[in-house]
C-alpha cells in the first residue's frame, strides 16, 4: 500500500491508523501549491483527480479516498488489533456514527479556519468547533477511548481534531476529558511513530 499524506493535515489519521495495525506502507508525501506533486515525483492529480489527500493507493492500483473509508478498510486489513469491530453488531454502527460525526461536524468545522478569515468571523468558527469538542468530550464520558476500553480508529481521526484545535490555539484544557484523551492518545508508540515520520511534534 501507498499513503499519500501532507504532514499534520488529515491524513494523519490513516497514518496512525496504519502504525496502529502494524501494516506495510509506503508513505508518498504531497506538496500543495501551483502544482500538487508528490515527493515520488507525480502529479497528484494523477492519483486522484480532487487532489486531496488522503489518498490510500492499494497493491493492485485502486485507490481509495476519505477518511471514514480509508480508517475502516485498514482496520480490516489488520482484525486482530480491535481497531474496528468485526461484525456488524451494534457496536460497529456506533463506530460508523463516530466516524461520521469527526468527518462532517467536526472536520468541516475547522475548514474554514484554513482560510485566514478575518477575526470577527474567527470568532463564530471557533465557537462552533468548541461547541463540536462538548458533544465530542460527552460521547467520550469516563471511557479511555471514544468505542470503550480499546483504542480505535475513530481515535486516531479524533486525535488529529484535537491536535488541529492546538494549531490554530484552541485551548483543549477547557475540555477536561478531552485533554486527558489527547495525553493518552499521543503517548501511543504507533502515534508517536506516525507523528515521528512526519516531522510533527511529539508531545
Amino acid at each position: 500500500m501507498k499513503l499519500y499524506f501532507v504532514p499534520g493535515a488529515c491524513s494523519l489519521a490513516p497514518h496512525i491508523a496504519i502504525r496502529e495495525a502494524g501494516l506495510d506502507v509506503t508513505l508518498d508525501k504531497v506538496t500543495f501549491g501551483a502544482e500538487r506533486k508528490t515527493a515520488s515525483g507525480k502529479n497528484f492529480y494523477d492519483v486522484s483527480a480532487r487532489g486531496a489527500v488522503p489518498v490510500l493507493e492499494l497493491d493492485n492500483g485502486e485507490v481509495l479516498t476519505e477518511n471514514a473509508a480509508l480508517l475502516q478498510y485498514i482496520a480490516a486489513q489488520a482484525p486482530s488489533k480491535g481497531l474496528a469491530p468485526t461484525d456488524h453488531g451494534m457496536e460497529h454502527w456506533r463506530l460508523l456514527e463516530t466516524l461520521n460525526f469527526i468527518a462532517t461536524e467536526v472536520h468541516k468545522s475547522f475548514s474554514p479556519l484554513f482560510r485566514n478569515p478575518p477575526a470577527d468571523q474567527r470568532e463564530g468558527m471557533i465557537k462552533q468547533i468548541q461547541n463540536r469538542f462538548e458533544l465530542l468530550q460527552q460521547k467520550l464520558g469516563d471511557k479511555p477511548y471514544l468505542m470503550g476500553e480499546r483504542f480505535s480508529v475513530a481515535d486516531a481521526y479524533a486525535f488529529v481534531m484535537l491536535n488541529w484545535a492546538r494549531n490554530f490555539q484552541i485551548d483543549i484544557a477547557a475540555y477536561p476529558k478531552l485533554d486527558a484523551y489527547f495525553k493518552r492518545v499521543i503517548a501511543r508508540p504507533g502515534v508517536q511513530q506516525a507523528l515521528t515520520e512526519e516531522g510533527l511534534p511529539t508531545a
